[in-house]
């Protein structure tokens, strides 16, 4: 359903789009493992009422009758004690605080719970406070049961390696989190992550065995693993390319099917983890980019950034004349040009590389193209780059661009003032200004305060 503004483009009409099961699974898990200590009282009394609010928060969450479980209920899904109507109507006057943002601007030491050092779950707490715990995640709405099953063995494999979980990497430590990811149909990809320090290739090669051994053989068979990867790292976060997510057992990859088409999904590359939700969130993506009927062809170029495995691309070129696409990470963009020939779409092409390198050269192609000319992003929490948006914004023959935002109170805030505000030549935004018209929130992540919010700007 979409609601289109009235006269004033600034005010906005918004209705939460949601499916309506009574709990919704994400289908990406990552849980960590945490060492030592005990929690230490600590922090400041700061000025000002909200200082103090925020301070009594704090320090309810540390005191009182709750349970550990129910504390790390609160800090997971803030909202599960709400009923499903009660967070949807939260979400939706949260997202008009957003956007009247956008209308106004217009004119340190860890252990368990149960004292284990290593224990595998979610972090409550901070490490300026020196009150980290790790707490079991196996009680939370929104966590699969196979994901809490793939977490149990992975803590009970780790409890019997002779290796130290890694959490600090100048502390040591070789184990550290893993990431469980399924798909409609159950199958599970399972992720490990490993920090080498000095070991050599020999030694780390034993202890690859010891986990394949465990999820094949031992015990952590009953998971079922699909696939099971390994990734040795030194930083916090790489891309295959950096280092390679080697297949230890099973499968390279899991597939999913959305409105009707089929994805291939590596280790790396991004997916919704909300599949249901992903069919409302795709299908509200496809009908503001290229309205009109399902069967109809718009024709004229949509052009995908951030496109990741190419899903918005694909399911909406039966409407197109041809779709572009331009992702950062080239396992990714191998998924797309794979899942374009899976679903026997011809009129699609995926550019690797930084958005903000590809796009300016190509804007001069795109000049000269025949028909409309319609832009999509959706990138992650930390919004586009400037290049990026000085180029859509720049690009006259762009009438339609459509924004998908996790995090729109973010950095994506200020990608929306730079695409409407006026011209700018100190920040060589110099082409016709867009303004938002109408704004579609979409609830990805039942039980949590976020959201997702799809914007179409139009000039």
């Amino acid at each position: 359903m979409f609601f289109r503004a009235p006269e004033s483009l600034m005010q906005f009409l918004l209705s939460v789009m949601a499916v309506r099961p009574n709990i919704f699974y994400p289908r990406r898990t990552c849980v960590l493992f945490s060492t030592s200590v005990s929690p230490a009282d600590g922090g400041r009394a700061g000025s000002g009422s909200q200082k103090r609010r925020k301070k009594r928060q704090k320090k309810a969450a540390w005191t009182g009758d709750l349970s550990w479980e129910e504390r790390l209920a609160d800090a997971v899904t803030p909202l599960w004690r709400l009923s499903y109507e009660e967070q949807l109507e939260l979400k939706q006057n949260n997202q008009r605080k957003i956007l009247s943002e956008l209308s106004g601007s217009l004119s340190a030491d860890l252990r368990g719970v149960d004292g284990n050092p290593k224990t595998v779950g979610f972090y409550l707490g901070t490490a300026s406070r020196g009150n980290i715990v790790c707490v079991n995640g196996d009680h939370l709405l929104n966590m699969p049961e196979k994901h809490t099953l793939v977490a149990r063995c992975y803590q009970d494999f780790i409890r019997q390696s002779s290796l130290e979980p890694c959490l600090l990497f100048h502390t040591g430590g070789h184990w550290r989190e893993v990431t469980v990811r399924t798909n409609a149909q159950g199958h599970t990809m399972a992720i490990v992550y490993f920090h080498p320090q000095m070991m050599t290739a020999e030694e780390v090669a034993v202890h690859k065995a010891e986990l394949v051994e465990y999820f094949s053989r031992g015990p952590g068979s009953v998971c079922q693993l699909d696939s099971l990867f390994f990734q040795e790292s030194t930083m916090t976060r790489c891309t295959h390319e950096e280092s390679p997510y080697q297949l230890l057992h099973g499968q390279p990859y899991l597939h999913e099917e959305v409105l009707g088409f089929k994805f291939r999904i590596s280790a790396d590359a991004f997916f919704q983890v909300n599949q249901a939700a992903a069919q409302v969130l795709y299908n509200t993506v496809r009908d503001l980019c290229v309205p009109g009927a399902a069967q109809s062809k718009t024709g004229g170029t949509l052009l995908d950034v951030c496109c990741g495995t190419g899903a918005i691309g694909i399911i909406s070129s039966p409407r197109v004349d041809r779709v572009i696409g331009v992702e950062i990470v080239e396992q990714a963009v191998r998924d797309a040009a794979h899942n374009a020939a899976l679903n026997d779409v011809e009129n699609c092409e995926f550019l690797p590389g930084k958005a903000e390198v590809v796009l300016p050269a190509l804007m001069s192609r795109l000049s000269s193209a025949p028909g409309a000319l319609t832009a999509v992003v959706n990138p992650s929490r930390a919004g586009l780059h400037p290049k990026v948006v000085r180029a859509l914004r720049n690009q006259a023959a762009i009438r339609r661009l459509v924004y998908v935002s996790c995090k729109p109170d973010g950095e994506a805030m200020r990608n929306f003032k730079e695409l409407c505000c006026a011209p700018d030549q100190e920040k060589k935004l110099t082409g016709e200004a867009f303004s938002p018209t109408l704004a579609v929130p979409v609830d990805m992540f039942p039980h949590t305060p976020h959201c997702e919010l799809v914007l179409l700007f139009e000039r």
